[in-house]
């Protein structure tokens, strides 16, 4: 089969309603796709504005706002006229990108018509309750998980180091990779502007540590902000830069009132935003790659990173920036502190992050799973089924 044969029918929780990182790695994997010539349709709750414009065919699914983080949707389903449409879109495999009843709908009805399907892994959802004092509930999550994935022909992880966590965790048997890429036009260290520093009161030399992300607790905002409160105890000469958007911003606000807000940034804006930071701090232990932790290296900056799927597999520990144990402040405020007073230090892990990120090219990342979906047709056709469990 070749890569123009290809009919993917991708179900997704958030296409284009939210803008996240999950969901642009799918839009622009639908864009390579169609570019290669392969049909695809994307099933996902809609909105009358979303974020920004979906790449390709899409057709809404029934939701409700998510109680509590409303500007979310949960699917409940797959009615009549969807499945109508995706019996004329006749689809050779089913791709499903989050764990929720639309998944289950979806790898349910490729089971009924003989379809194989894949899973990319986008989010460690395990780790989401201990955000909001329920951890007690992570071993629950792990199980539905569990019962998820098991019931595709295979999963992909975007680094390495998830693929190796989703083995341990007896996920599925075939765990591959779809990696993210890097947009080399938007990130770069070219795109630094001391002059936009400065509209933010930043001076030239103030060494600037910078966070970029939606603001939701789950990406260890409360981490971050004690911190800060621990280079500030240790009088270490810095500001705080925040990029982004989201429902904890207030709290972040008032948790760091001499910290600075550059709101919500995309595209080049984005990237010089980036570029103009002395080095990242990204402490969240949820995301399953980083797309920010790439996009700084790009841009030429130290990441200090918790030491967690997806930055493990990108930053090199005391070369391109440091790597700690999640929610070790102290941890984290010594290596900020190295880089907020070293200039050459900081240069030095930045030039090496640069040439680390070299390369993770779209087009190339897009590819493995292309070629991941016709190996897993072959495997289909050739009659391999669906292992139940890993466990022996």
């Amino acid at each position: 089969m070749e890569t123009s044969q290809l009919r993917v029918a991708l179900f997704t929780g958030n296409y284009n309603y939210v803008r996240d990182g999950a969901n642009q790695a799918l839009n622009r994997l639908v864009g390579y796709l169609l570019k290669k010539g392969a049909a695809v349709r994307i099933y996902s709750p809609t909105i009358d504005n979303p974020a920004f414009p979906p790449t390709g065919d899409l057709v809404g699914v029934p939701a409700f706002p998510v109680p509590g983080r409303g500007e979310y949707r949960f699917p409940i389903g797959l009615p009549l006229r969807v499945r109508r449409d995706i019996t004329r879109f006749a689809p050779n495999i089913i791709h499903v990108a989050s764990p929720e009843v639309l998944g289950h709908r979806a790898i349910t009805l490729a089971h009924a018509r003989n379809l194989p399907v894949v899973a990319s892994v986008h989010t460690r959802f395990e780790t989401y309750p201990r955000y909001y004092g329920l951890a007690f509930l992570e071993p629950l999550v792990l199980a539905l998980l569990r019962r998820f994935y098991r019931r595709c022909n295979a999963i992909f992880a975007p680094s390495e180091s998830m693929a190796q966590l989703l083995r341990e965790q007896r996920m599925n048997y075939d765990v591959g990779i779809w990696s993210r890429g890097i947009d080399r036009e938007i990130f770069q260290p070219a795109r630094r502007d001391l002059d936009w520093r400065r509209g933010f009161g930043i001076e030239d030399d103030m060494p600037t540590i910078g966070f970029v992300g939606r603001l939701v607790m789950e990406k260890g905002l409360d981490v971050f902000a004690d911190t800060i409160d621990e280079l500030n105890r240790r009088h270490v000469r810095h500001k705080v830069l925040v990029v982004g958007e989201g429902p904890a911003r207030e709290w972040f606000e008032k948790r760091l009132p001499e910290a600075v807000f550059a709101g919500f940034q995309r595209g080049e804006d984005l990237g010089r935003a980036v570029a103009s930071m002395d080095m990242l701090f990204n402490p969240s232990v949820t995301e399953t790659f980083g797309n920010v932790t790439l996009e700084a290296m790009a841009a030429g900056l130290p990441v200090v990173a918790a030491r967690a799927t997806g930055s493990e597999s990108l930053v090199d520990d005391g070369v391109s920036g440091r790597l700690i144990q999640p929610g070790r402040t102290r941890a984290f405020a010594d290596a900020l502190k190295l880089y907020c007073n070293d200039a050459d230090a900081r240069a030095a892990a930045g030039a090496a992050g640069l040439e680390a990120s070299r390369p993770y090219g779209w087009d190339e990342v897009n590819q493995v799973l292309v070629d991941g979906y016709l190996r897993i047709i072959r495997q289909h056709s050739a009659g391999v089924k669906v292992r139940k469990s890993p466990v022996p």
